[in-house]
């Protein structure tokens, strides 16, 4: 992902992905509600920021270390603040626009329609029906799979406090122009029990 930083005297840079260490990706949310430390309704960002401050420095680093992935990046200017940090597609994202897929199932650029669940504040697990029209601008490294996806919500906490809370099963219809389609086999259905 990315991010911005905001500096004590104002600045702000965005912190753009650089490079990961190609560990896999383990949930610390995950690993808190296993062992009984919050439930599943306080497994947003706002929740496991406040669990870590909460307990002692040797419980929060234990925390931290069950997931092995790092990730780099690098500081870079924000020119247009009513912009999104480029994706793979090299393209700012745009809220509710983009997202990000696997590209070994997906190309960039490619619309789709997604027919899904999405939250409707921070927090909320249950969300909301939601149907919309995304673009595939962007990828990562936890994002495998023909019926996965990272929707771009913005920046600031809110947007990031939805994207903490987003983990629903959708339906994805990948948009191709006719001759794309027309060379594909008859009834072509990709289904993913994930």
């Amino acid at each position: 992902g990315s991010g911005r930083i905001t500096f004590p005297d104002g600045r702000t840079l965005r912190a753009a992905f650089a490079a990961h260490n190609s560990q896999p990706f383990k949930s610390i949310a995950r690993h808190l509600i296993n062992s009984g430390e919050i439930t599943r309704a306080q497994a947003g960002m706002a929740d496991i920021k406040a669990w870590l401050e909460r307990v002692d420095k040797k419980q929060a680093q234990d925390a931290l270390n069950i997931n092995p992935r790092y990730v780099w990046f690098t500081a870079q200017p924000i020119d247009d603040p009513t912009k999104g940090p480029a994706g793979a597609q090299g393209a700012p994202l745009t809220p509710m626009g983009s997202m990000a897929v696997d590209l070994d199932m997906h190309p960039l650029g490619v619309p789709m329609f997604v027919d899904s669940t999405l939250p409707t504040r921070p927090g909320d697990w249950k969300g909301a029906p939601y149907r919309g029209l995304v673009i595939a601008q962007d990828t990562g490294g936890a994002i495998k799979g023909a019926v996965r996806g990272d929707f771009f919500y913005g920046w600031g906490d809110k947007a990031g406090g939805l994207a903490a809370s987003t983990n629903h099963e959708m339906a994805l219809y990948v948009l191709l122009p006719h001759s794309v389609a027309d060379s594909l086999p008859e009834n072509i259905l990709i289904q993913s029990d994930e």
